[in-house]
């Protein structure tokens, strides 16, 4: 049941970058840029997390 709820937060991350991106595209206003790219980096840390050894 966690996987499940990992896969639902990265994909929520996704769609949360794509539209900011799209959104700062528009306007543009650059915050909303910078904003999709903290997203985008937060999803791909969330899909490749790190793994430390003991």
């Amino acid at each position: 049941m966690k996987s499940i709820y990992r896969y639902i937060f990265t994909f929520v991350l996704l769609l949360a970058a794509i539209s900011s991106y799209s959104f700062g595209n528009q306007t543009g206003m650059f915050i909303f840029v910078a904003l999709g790219f903290i997203l985008e980096g937060a999803f791909w840390f969330g899909l490749f997390p790190l793994k430390r050894n003991k």
